[in-house]
């Protein structure tokens, strides 16, 4: 799989990068204290780096293959860790946010819950976290080779759940590139988490 996001790089960047991140970053950006350090785990070509940053927010990102990583350094203007999420060190990090947009998607369902528990030890205590994952059941084989795995609300809530995290957000929503997608976006708060003055939660 990794293979296949150094062999096309370019392609993907030209595929995803003018897609508008509005309607799935708002629920996070909303919740954020102004100038928060967000970590953005799979940042492909810098889209949403870029659209945080410009939002005053303090971006790093983190990605695997070499060439995506130059490129979202040049198109946003931020940091970013080029690494391995599955074997990186998420707790030397410390930021108040981290989101994840479809960079968790090929981890089988047995990977999946402890890949999603390490990278959240980037946060500070009562962080949130913004993930997207694909709707379905079992997995699905792309026509050009990539297996994504397909998951149901039930399911990740209960692996969110596990892991420290309460639902502060959910939305089901059509993909904007390949409209046989269905995306699953939640922003999660640790549970341990003080109020929110104003009942931030409560945002749409």
């Amino acid at each position: 799989m990794d293979d296949y996001y150094q062999q096309y790089a370019q392609e993907y960047f030209a595929a995803t990068v003018n897609v508008d991140p509005a309607p799935f970053l708002q629920p996070l950006a909303r919740r954020l204290p102004p100038g928060a350090a967000v970590l953005d785990v799979g940042c492909g070509s810098g889209r949403d780096l870029r659209w945080l940053a410009e939002r005053g927010f303090k971006l790093t990102g983190f990605e695997l293959v070499p060439g995506l990583a130059a490129r979202a350094r040049a198109h946003a203007g931020c940091p970013v860790i080029v690494g391995d999420f599955r074997r990186f060190n998420f707790a030397a990090l410390d930021f108040d946010a981290l989101l994840s947009v479809g960079s968790l998607v090929h981890l089988g369902r047995e990977e999946f819950p402890g890949v999603f528990r390490s990278i959240c030890r980037a946060l500070v205590p009562g962080g949130l976290a913004l993930i997207t994952m694909k709707e379905g059941h079992g997995t699905r084989t792309a026509a050009d080779g990539r297996v994504f795995t397909l998951w149901s609300p039930p399911e990740l809530e209960k692996i969110f759940a596990a892991a420290g995290f309460a639902v502060a957000y959910f939305s089901r929503d059509r993909s904007l590139v390949n409209t046989d997608d269905v995306w699953l976006t939640y922003v999660l708060r640790e549970k341990t988490a003080p109020p929110v003055p104003g009942g931030g939660d409560g945002l749409p």
